[in-house]
């Protein structure tokens, strides 16, 4: 178990990465985050890039926005899904755009800062992932079981509506892949990418060894970067279960609109407001 110790822990810190210039939020100079005791709600800005292995030349764009709340009072967690051409102001760069484009123009720190100033929340931890790697994240937890909202086939796969399916990674990764054939678009896949995230979480809550963690550790190794230590994760592992365990999804949603040649998706006014109040209530910022 100590070898195994030492072996997570020094995987950890390879995925370690703080963030530069990071704008903290007025709440958390007030009263920062401590996850050491399992009382303190906390959230998780996930980040799914869609380019290549880290150390590329192109810094690329975040394919999947999520904003994930673990609170142990209410022992729930839930996680956002956020449009990647949601327009919005983004810090640091004094004008608007797609948000998505937010990583592209200054990496996880201008992502970190656009997304904290949309829903005037923290962020306290980023993920950012390499989305190739979702295939091996979900083998490395033994494979995810889903229920698909539609009946669609992707590359050799066929999932049915209603019916649960056992997947493996790859076809997880073309379930939440698939685009263009889902009657809700862009919302449609985010959805799955959510019932993605959520059954791997649900899988890696089942482990009951710190041994467990080690094929999963070795799978993000090169492709994940966070600024999570490793004391945070294991205090999190220990600490937040009954949280991870129960789920709710939300969904940020607007209408596209065309301006000046390029397709943004506009959130009104009320939708911000819900989701706001929704994720300040569940990090108890009210």
């Amino acid at each position: 178990m100590w070898q195994a110790y030492r072996d997570v822990r020094t995987t950890t810190d390879e995925m370690y990465e703080e963030v530069e210039a990071q704008e903290q939020h007025s709440s958390r100079q007030d009263r920062p985050v401590v996850v050491d005791d399992g009382e303190d709600p906390f959230s998780v800005l996930i980040m799914g890039v869609d380019t290549g292995e880290y150390g590329r030349i192109e810094t690329g764009r975040t394919d999947t926005m999520m904003v994930l709340t673990v609170n142990p009072n209410t022992n729930q967690t839930s996680i956002v899904s956020i449009p990647r051409d949601t327009y919005t102001e983004i810090i640091g760069r004094g004008e608007k755009d797609k948000i998505n484009h937010a990583y592209a123009f200054g990496g996880t720190a201008m992502a970190v800062n656009t997304v904290q100033n949309l829903f005037d929340i923290p962020i306290d931890y980023y993920v950012s992932v390499n989305m190739e790697s979702m295939q091996q994240i979900v083998d490395a937890v033994g494979g995810i079981t889903v229920v698909p909202p539609i009946t669609f086939s992707q590359a050799g796969y066929q999932f049915n509506e209603g019916q649960p399916v056992s997947m493996g990674g790859a076809q997880a990764l073309e379930y939440s892949r698939m685009r263009y054939n889902d009657p809700d678009g862009d919302y449609g896949r985010q959805h799955r990418q959510r019932q993605v995230i959520e059954g791997t979480m649900s899988s890696i809550a089942s482990f009951d060894s710190l041994r467990n963690y080690r094929s999963i550790l070795e799978s993000l190794s090169t492709n994940m970067k966070t600024n999570m230590s490793f004391d945070d994760m294991f205090d999190m592992f220990n600490n937040y279960r009954g949280s991870v365990s129960n789920v709710e999804q939300l969904q940020l949603s607007g209408h596209g609109q065309m301006q000046n040649g390029v397709y943004y998706e506009m959130i009104p006014d009320e939708e911000l407001t819900r989701v706001r109040e929704h994720l300040n209530g569940e990090l108890e910022l009210n």
